[in-house]
């Protein structure tokens, strides 16, 4: 069990394995269920909350640890965030926001209720759509600013894109700016989907 938790590959490699055995004990143990619609939405749906933990985990590690931890790193050390650290935090922080608008969309599409909830429900009359729009506009939004605003300012602030110091201080304060402003975002989107999905 040790030699499984000491390799991160092996420990996501036995955590699919656990979670496909569980899938099919379910499957089997139960009445089973047709690999129909439904199915496609339960599947991309749990991708969608996977890739979502990813993402909204790696955007609090940012607010709530790394950003205000470091003014207390000494100078010598900060070296190891800003080239080893944070270039893979990004990687999978920008790489989950996509995915997460991705399945987002796709559950929304195989559930019928895309247009209703991008046009934010206006004329539906219909709770749940708003609500599920206004969590996939917020959502959009956020990934949007990971995309093209954070990660190529991250890119100049960590020095993967040269420039000068003044330029790198600029891009880090808007990168900063910008995944603070997702912070600000991530609660209200966070309750409209929940809210779509328990309030009505």
């Amino acid at each position: 069990m040790i030699s499984i938790l000491q390799s991160l590959s092996r420990t996501v490699h036995y955590s699919l394995v656990i979670a496909l055995l569980l899938f099919l004990g379910l499957h089997f143990g139960g009445d089973g269920f047709a690999f129909d619609r439904y199915f496609f939405s339960w599947l991309f749906r749990y991708l969608h909350v996977l890739t979502g933990i990813m993402w909204i985990g790696l955007l609090w590690y940012f607010n709530f640890v790394q950003i205000p931890s470091m003014p207390n790193i000494p100078d010598e050390q900060k070296p190891a965030i800003g080239k080893v650290i944070a270039p893979k935090a990004l990687f999978w922080f920008r790489w989950a926001a996509l995915g997460t608008i991705i399945t987002g969309l796709i559950v929304s599409y195989l559930n019928g209720y895309t247009h209703q909830a991008m046009t934010l429900g206006i004329g539906s009359e219909i709770g749940k759509n708003t609500a599920i729009g206004i969590g996939m506009w917020l959502g959009i939004i956020m990934a949007y600013n990971v995309w093209f605003v954070i990660w190529p300012n991250q890119k100049k602030a960590l020095g993967i894109v040269d420039c000068n110091q003044e330029e790198k201080a600029k891009s880090a304060k808007t990168a900063m700016l910008f995944s603070r402003a997702n912070t600000l975002l991530s609660f209200p989107m966070l309750l409209s989907m929940v809210a779509a999905q328990n309030l009505y």
